[in-house]
């Protein structure tokens, strides 16, 4: 994942826009990405996890959660990339590499473990990406519902109505492909659905290197970026 796509993404996780399935797939990142939510990493450290008494509470609980996810899952992915760049470097040395002695130190190099790349490593950064994909989208879908009135308003009627603490719900999913909430507050496995709340708020893989654009030139994630 570029750095571009990866700054993007969790600047867009930060504001409320919800990268659509695949946004950030056969991209790559590197450890630089992690400038992007140092801001954010201490909104997660500070914030006040008591129950939540509305909707709004409800998914700011849950986009900080998310977020919290969404900062350890880059920390794993800088590693991966890094030993992903390391293995990879050989290919960029081999190109300036036209003289036997160099050719010789270049095989000495591709024998030893660190230029050297397997299949397990390669999975170790495929989920990486898909880590820090799933965990931006969550935490995007939550922020944009927390700043959307009228699911959260339609949230607490149904609470209301049924004589539900909003706060002691038992599970939240978002699907991104079905723009679905289904929030459940007991253990029967069933839940409530809210969908088609967040359409104007999809943001796909040219909406991510834009945001990317922005955040590099003013240092912040912005919801109008």
């Amino acid at each position: 994942m570029s750095i571009n796509l990866g700054i993007g993404a969790v600047g867009y996780a930060e504001v409320g826009g919800v990268i659509v399935d695949g946004a950030l797939d056969g991209s790559k990142v590197t450890e630089a990405m992690l400038v992007a939510y140092e801001n954010a990493r201490d909104s997660v450290l500070t914030h006040d996890y008591a129950t939540a008494t509305n909707a709004n509470q409800l998914f700011i609980q849950e986009h900080t959660a998310a977020m919290n996810s969404l900062v350890n899952a880059v920390d794993v992915l800088g590693d991966a990339t890094s030993v992903l760049m390391t293995a990879t470097s050989v290919a960029a040395i081999a190109e300036e590499a036209d003289t036997k002695p160099e050719q010789v130190a270049l095989q000495e190099m591709i024998a030893t473990d660190e230029y050297s790349l397997d299949a397990s490593e390669v999975d170790d950064y495929n989920n990486a990406i898909d880590a820090v994909a799933d965990y931006a989208q969550q935490a995007g879908a939550f922020m944009a519902a927390a700043n959307n009135s009228e699911l959260t308003t339609s949230i607490d009627n149904y609470a209301a109505n049924n004589n539900i603490m909003i706060g002691t719900y038992t599970s939240i999913t978002y699907t991104q492909s079905v723009d679905e909430f289904v929030i459940a507050w007991d253990d029967s496995g069933y839940g409530t659905g809210w969908n088609g709340y967040l359409t104007e708020d999809m943001k796909d893989a040219d909406d991510v290197y834009g945001a990317a654009a922005y955040i590099l030139q003013h240092g912040s994630a912005s919801s109008n970026m």
